[in-house]
């Protein structure tokens, strides 16, 4: 089984790396970018029987920080 987590900063926690993106993305001529978030994708093999909830205790234990960071899991 595979599975892909997706980790986002919550909305109002401040994204200094999404902000050093956007600040580069204008310096290379990329005007028009009013927003940048950066994330992490993590994928994950698991032995088959796995369930998404034990993904989610993943998550929630060590995977995401979820006191500013949220997470979304997809199967694959």
């Amino acid at each position: 089984m595979k599975a892909r987590v997706y980790v986002m900063l919550k909305n109002g926690v401040l994204d200094p790396q999404g902000e050093a993106v956007k600040h580069a993305l204008g310096s290379l001529g990329f005007d028009g970018v009013e927003g940048v978030r950066q994330g992490k994708v993590i994928e994950l093999d698991l032995a088959d029987g796995s369930t998404e909830d034990t993904i989610n205790e993943m998550c929630e234990k060590l995977l995401a920080n979820t006191v500013i960071e949220s997470y979304r899991v997809e199967i694959l």
